[in-house]
């Protein structure tokens, strides 16, 4: 350990081995995680945490602090050592003994639910990278919106090779070059090793010259000279667009025989190459000790950005008291109270003048509202806007000359548009709905995941929701992607039926504020099935009776989205052999089964036959129907036609459910 010496004489290297000893004792004392990146890039983050970031450690949600973002989430005693030497409540010395423990402060991988200070959840290479473009968007947004005395900050990044190998992130960087976030800078952790060797085995891409091509300005420095990479940076603070500043580092920093290997990155050292490594830096003492001149020396450093704080306290404070109560409530994430009103209003106007519409068409009818109600609603769509119809008349685009809109415009990156919008509704003032066809949620999933895994309400808006897509087929006709989205924990499907069940969604969607939610839209028309009014959302617990039966109720056929449609029809034929049902529509499986179990058993009810309709596979709908009900839908892939002539191919008509309804019950 470095000897006893006053703060102000304490040097980069004991401030960076500080950094260093904290995430080998914490690796080595679990038994399990990732040394070398800690070891590798202290350098670099120490020059960025004592010189540049503009953050107070008093209070790490501060909203114009300087947001770092750790993408290479393996490395993540990095940060949870940065956290605590620089004075974060709660994570003390005693969290990082509890490295990858359950429940505590300093999980695996960053979970920003879990550990304060924490921006975004990482981990997946690339997610954090491709995040830091929504965080830094949403800050040029949010500046243009209210002003750079109230919204001025950077996004900084620390990347991996990983992170810069995964697909998402050239989505990422083309995005942010296009629109010339120019206050986004990643930190490229440039040590030339991956898991299964050396970089070369799999990878020789020029980044810089990547970089360059997307419209980044870049540039190569030594990641261990503390000076080089202060330089590099306050370049890239003046730069005029996004930079990349790759530091060449050694993993594994200070190891005897294990740095510079992949041996360094993904293990414990071992209490050998442990004590040979504190030796080779000069750092003596017991595990999870630093000097008190060294802690005091972060401690300054955490404090850094509390006189910036206070200034801007006072600034947001000489704002008018409208303006400040609206840029607060924006930034604690509450729901404006316009939004109910705007919606019963609309649920008003299409029961007097019902509308039969596509329920995509539906949705740009009810945002046509929703957007004056819900100021902070930024909306998207990866390249399909005229089918997704999310632009609305009152929107205008995002672009590099000018982030006074709330329209952008993604380009065909459905998984960097679900990571931009992770980062957008983190940074705070905004809720991001973006859109695709439901099918290419596979390509969103692992952004989504995390969404859903973080509680970030995000909003994806999912059109072509169903072989009613009719002629581009069975590659563009989803079956089985509803089932995948309702299995992930804590994303909330919505699959309306007609106009008023998609307004109701939407309401649900921004009332939202702990999970993701999908709007699964059809491609076809579909007529209005809701004429009376109701109080409240009828939407609110994923299923209602939307046709009672004409007596005792024989069977009960439950459905979701334009399959409702074929349900009441089915309902009328059955109504003439004298055969009385009811029909309930299923706008939301997950959120019903959530329900309480008297709210579950009225909804469901009594009837001893049991249907549900879906133009999708049958997975999921056993919670309601049991193994033995009966279920019409698809069982394997679409087909290209019109869509008439594909529900009739596939079996799910109207004649179809009452004939199986029929022979169910003469069984």
């Amino acid at each position: 350990m470095p000897d006893a010496a006053p703060a102000d004489r304490v040097s980069h290297p004991d401030l960076a081995n500080a950094v260093r000893a904290l995430a080998m004792d914490a690796v080595e004392k679990a038994k399990s995680g990732h040394p070398g990146l800690p070891m590798g890039a202290a350098d670099v983050a120490t020059v960025l945490f004592t010189k540049f970031l503009k953050y107070d450690a008093a209070d790490p949600s501060w909203p114009d602090r300087d947001r770092f973002i750790l993408s290479a989430g393996h490395g993540s005693m990095l940060l949870y050592a940065l956290l605590h030497l620089t004075g974060v409540e709660g994570m003390t010395i005693e969290e990082l003994k509890r490295f990858r423990q359950l429940e505590s402060k300093t999980p695996g991988h960053p979970e920003n639910f879990m550990t304060p200070g924490v921006e975004t959840t990482t981990g997946p290479l690339g997610q954090g990278i491709a995040a830091s473009v929504g965080f830094a968007l949403a800050e040029r947004m949010l500046a243009a919106e209210f002003g750079p005395e109230i919204v001025d900050h950077f996004t900084y990044v620390l990347a991996s090779d990983g992170d810069l190998m995964e697909g998402v992130s050239q989505e990422a960087i083309a995005l942010a070059g296009h629109l010339r976030l120019n206050k986004l800078i990643v930190l490229f952790d440039d040590n030339g090793i991956s898991i299964d060797g050396p970089l070369s085995l799999s990878d020789s891409v020029d980044q810089l010259k990547r970089f360059e091509a997307a419209g980044w300005r870049a540039m190569r420095v030594d990641g261990h000279d503390p000076d080089a990479v202060a330089r590099a940076l306050r370049r890239a603070q003046k730069s005029d667009r996004p930079t990349l500043i790759a530091c060449k580092t050694i993993i594994g920093y200070g190891a005897p025989k294990k740095a510079g290997t992949s041996k360094a990155h993904g293990e414990p050292l071992g209490a050998e190459e442990l004590a040979g490594a504190k030796a080779a830096l000069g750092w003596n003492g017991a595990p999870f000790e630093v000097p008190e001149a060294v802690r005091k020396a972060w401690a300054r450093a955490g404090r850094r950005g509390r006189r910036e704080r206070t200034a801007w306290q006072e600034r947001l404070n000489a704002l008018a008291p409208e303006r400040r109560a609206e840029f607060e409530r924006r930034i604690r994430g509450e729901v404006p109270a316009a939004l109910a009103k705007a919606v019963s209003e609309l649920k008003a106007r299409l029961l007097s003048e019902p509308q039969a519409v596509a329920t995509r068409k539906a949705s740009e009818m009810a945002l046509e509202v929703i957007t004056d109600a819900v100021p902070e609603l930024v909306i998207g769509s990866a390249d399909l806007t005229p089918s997704n119809n999310t632009k609305t008349k009152n929107l205008t685009a995002v672009s590099p000359a000018s982030y006074a809109g709330r329209y952008i415009h993604y380009g065909i990156r459905e998984h960097g548009m679900a990571a931009a919008m992770n980062g957008i509704a983190l940074h705070g003032g905004f809720r991001p709905a973006g859109a695709t066809f439901l099918v290419f949620s596979d390509y969103a999933r692992p952004a989504m995941r995390i969404a859903a895994l973080s509680g970030i309400p995000a909003i994806y808006v999912m059109t072509h929701d169903s072989i009613g897509l009719g002629e581009d087929g069975p590659t563009h006709q989803p079956v089985e992607h509803l089932a995948a989205l309702r299995a992930m924990p804590n994303m909330r499907v919505f699959r309306p039926c007609d106009a008023v069940e998609t307004a109701e969604c939407w309401q649900l969607a921004l009332e939202r504020t702990d999970g993701p939610t999908v709007l699964a839209l059809t491609r076809q028309s579909l007529p209005q099935l809701r004429r009376r009014s109701g109080e409240g959302n009828a939407c609110a617990r994923g299923a209602y009776e939307i046709s009672p039966a004409e007596g005792k109720a024989q069977a009960t056929i439950f459905a979701s989205g334009s399959e409702v449609e074929i349900a009441v029809e089915a309902q009328r034929v059955l109504h003439e052999r004298n055969f009385p049902v009811r029909v309930v529509s299923v706008p939301s499986l997950e959120l019903f089964l959530a329900q309480p179990d008297p709210i579950r058993r009225e909804i469901i009810g009594d009837a001893p036959v049991r249907v549900a309709v879906e133009a999708a596979v049958r997975f999921g709908w056993d919670a309601l129907i049991g193994e033995k009900g009966i279920f019409i839908g698809m069982k394997g892939f679409g087909a290209s036609a019109p869509y008439k002539d594909l529900y009739k191919h596939f079996g799910i008509t109207a004649e179809a459910v009452a004939t199986e309804v029929l022979r169910t019950h003469n069984l």
